[in-house]
């Protein structure tokens, strides 16, 4: 028998369909290792070692996979064709390899970015080694997440700064409160425009003052009122004499859009269908599961030669040769990095839209099928036409265009949609010709004042960390639902983002005291560096001591500052944003008003406080202002809970203290800790709790104990080594464990 893993359950039911007898496919369930969540899981003195445990609820799907190993002759790792999917087939070969069940066995790594029978067995029959170039890459990836985790998040929440920081995840909420802070000191200005509504053989159409008095008329050529009206009272009274003093007419173009990547996929989604990134790839990750379509996390825009075979026979066959370009359709990747050898995403068979689905996957294969069939249709045609329209008195000359569609081409199929800023409108003219005479029935002055730019949409948002190369396909989803989540930004009813307190609150310090963590450049050199690593170009420890190096002085150099002056530059940050009249002075006492940070969040207080207790929202959203003194921050490294309790971050983590013992308090951090639970803690600390036998050392003959509650937390001992833990191991781990901390 073969044993062939995979990442998800309904991705292993439709394979073993295909595979047939002599084979058993089971799920690995997504990621079934990761980093000890406890500090010092990635050594940065020890060439960045890592500390890996089982994921929490992952035992069971483990010991499913070594059950079915013992019956097999050969195994198959075939999780997900990218680098995550790459480093899950590592980690179960090392977890089989660290079980020695692998001995009479061969391991194969196959990859396959479509689920049809044919390219499963295509994956099958070639196999290959596990790519270590994209493991490194992991590594990195996966390591650099956790050091800025674990030095900058406690920085955030001892002072109730945050709930936790990233490397992708702070830039795109800095970008989101830099939009706002553009918003916040956008001073509009006033311009003018001036229309015309010309009749020529009883057809009604506009154009606009393209000269006045021989000068070229800009958008902000006019400027106020005063010259709007001396324009018109130049012009003179509707029912003006003109006539046609150029026409030039051109036959345009359109072509169609490319095959959906990652991100343009989440971008048409949240704009034609309104989906958040998250629910675009739920709704992929089952279509993709279910066979129908390829890979959906890819930066790729190419086809295969055999899709677009079938796709062009398509065409021909429903819409008519005259729609099928007479060479395919290629299209350049935008994205530097991208790996061609990956597709676009599109659907697996072209005979028709897939019949069966409904609610969210229904609606976006149907759009990732038309995408798909119009990018290899002909270009859209248009007649395109423009007019310079003169007044009889010579003093204006309006200019009018229009176009008229000609050939339906692509857009018989799909169109996309724009984002508000590129959105142009077409209009009709009628037949003109150089003499006509024209008559300008209306004039119509309109007053427009300059906009500030619009605030980013999930698809604006992605769009921009696209072209600013930061975040990688398998990320925007992410980005999008943490920031959300952590309540750094919110949406309004148009799905736009609005900084939250707290995320201008997170931005302001991460933008004073780890700049190179926010800076837009920074941070895609970072994502170049794990492409380098993908590709073999960069080895793993450069990459890793080069963003570490500068990381770490940052963190060391934020430890010692007082929190007075981060509230300072946090005031100095947010300045227009808390005071947009200028206004700081406290109504109740007259003393400034600034930023102040309690565990509930970030508020406007009094400088006199506790004296004054005057407080004001930041947001109207906010939460209630709970201004208790327990509440306020009043150290840099401590939340006083009441009676004389304090939660604190030391050495072994966060704990309570009550001056007289030290309690563990690991499951807890600023958010969470209430003066009740700290209180239960400290009482409990007091009763002896009971070692539990995990069984013997064949080593040392001596037995192993866990400690469920220790002073530092959960730990395990054998003579006389104690090892700190989360919670009770199986044997083979607590002999491991205890051995390799007896070696040091």
């Amino acid at each position: 028998m073969n044993l062939l893993i995979v990442e998800s359950p309904s991705k292993a039911k439709t394979i073993e369909k295909y595979l047939g007898a002599g084979w058993r496919v089971i799920a690995s369930v997504g990621h079934v290792r990761d980093l000890v969540p406890e500090n010092g899981s990635v050594d940065t003195e020890n060439n960045f070692k890592m500390k890996w445990q089982i994921m929490p609820g992952k035992e069971k799907q483990i010991k499913l996979i070594t059950d079915e190993l013992k019956k097999a002759d050969a195994v198959y790792l075939a999780s997900d064709p990218d680098r995550e999917g790459e480093a899950i087939a590592w980690h179960l070969l090392d977890i089989l390899k660290n079980k020695k069940l692998l001995k009479d066995k061969t391991v194969y790594r196959v990859a396959f970015h479509e689920i049809t029978k044919k390219a499963v067995q295509a994956a099958i029959e070639n196999p290959r080694e596990i790519d270590t170039n994209l493991v490194d890459a992991y590594l990195v990836r996966r390591a650099l997440d956790y050091l800025i985790g674990f030095g900058i998040s406690p920085l955030l929440w001892r002072r109730n700064l945050g709930k936790s920081a990233g490397r992708v995840q702070s830039v795109a909420v800095k970008l989101v409160v830099d939009r706002e802070k553009e918003i916040e000191g956008f001073k509009p200005v006033e311009y003018w425009s001036l229309e015309s509504m010309c009749t020529a053989d009883s057809v009604a159409f506009k154009s606009i003052l393209n000269k006045f008095d021989g000068q070229k008329i800009e958008k902000m050529s006019i400027e106020n009122q005063e010259q709007i009206d001396n324009i018109l009272s130049k012009i003179g009274t509707p029912e003006i004499g003109a006539s046609v003093v150029n026409v030039e007419k051109k036959k345009t173009q359109r072509k169609p859009a490319a095959p959906f990547t990652t991100s343009t996929l989440q971008q048409e989604a949240s704009r034609k269908l309104y989906f958040a990134s998250k629910r675009t790839m739920s709704a992929a990750q089952k279509l993709y599961e279910q066979g129908l379509i390829t890979y959906m996390r890819t930066d790729a825009t190419n086809l295969n030669a055999d899709a677009v075979t079938e796709i062009r026979g398509f065409i021909n066959r429903e819409y008519g040769e005259n729609f099928v370009p007479q060479t395919p359709n290629v299209y350049a990747t935008k994205s530097k990095n991208a790996q061609e050898a990956h597709e676009a995403i599109r659907p697996t068979h072209f005979d028709a839209p897939a019949t069966g689905l409904s609610g969210d996957e229904a609606k976006l294969y149907d759009l990732i099928w038309k995408r798909t069939i119009a990018c290899q249709m002909k270009n859209a045609e248009f007649d395109s036409v423009a007019a310079d329209i003169e007044t009889d008195n010579h003093v204006a000359i309006f200019h009018a265009v229009g176009s008229t569609r000609t050939f339906d081409g692509f857009m018989k199929v799909y169109t996309e949609d724009k984002d508000d800023e590129e959105t142009k409108s077409e209009s009709k003219l009628p037949v003109l010709n150089v003499g006509d005479k024209i008559k300008i029935t209306e004039l119509i002055p309109e007053q427009h004042f300059t906009q500030a730019p619009p605030r980013y949409t999930e698809a604006s948002l992605v769009k921009k960390l696209e072209e600013l190369g930061i975040g990688r396909p398998s990320t925007y989803a992410t980005i999008m639902s943490t920031i959300v989540d952590r309540n750094y930004v919110e949406q309004d009813k148009q799905r736009r983002f609005h900084p939250t307190s707290g995320g201008w609150v997170i931005a302001s310090y991460l933008n004073k005291y780890f700049t190179d963590l926010v800076d837009v450049n920074f941070t895609a050199k970072t994502e170049d560096t794990l492409d380098d690593v993908s590709n073999g170009k960069q080895d793993k420890l450069t990459a890793l001591q080069n963003f570490w190096t500068p990381t770490d002085a940052m963190i060391d150099g934020a430890r010692g500052i007082k929190t007075s002056d981060i509230i300072n530059e946090i005031n100095e940050f947010m300045n227009q944003h808390l005071f947009p009249d200028g206004n700081n002075i406290c109504p109740d006492c007259g003393a400034k008003l600034g930023i102040k940070l309690s565990k509930f969040g970030p508020f406007i207080g009094c400088e006199k406080y506790p004296t004054c207790k005057y407080t004001k929202q930041l947001n109207k959203n906010d939460k209630p202002i709970d201004v208790t003194e327990s509440a306020v921050q009043t150290k840099s490294d401590v939340i006083e809970l009441g009676d004389g309790i304090e939660f604190r971050v030391g050495k072994f983590g966060p704990y309570v203290t009550d001056g007289a013992k030290n309690v563990a308090a690991k499951q807890y951090n600023a958010e969470t800790i209430t003066l009740e639970i700290a209180r239960e803690l400290l009482a409990n600390a007091n009763k002896k709790t009971e070692p539990i036998k995990i069984g013997e050392n064949p080593e040392t003959k001596k037995m192993i104990f866990f400690y469920p509650s220790g002073r530092y937390g959960a730990y395990i001992s054998s003579n006389r080594v104690n090892v700190s833990v989360r919670e009770q191991p199986d044997l083979e781990t607590a002999i491991k464990l205890i051995n390799n901390k007896a070696k040091k």
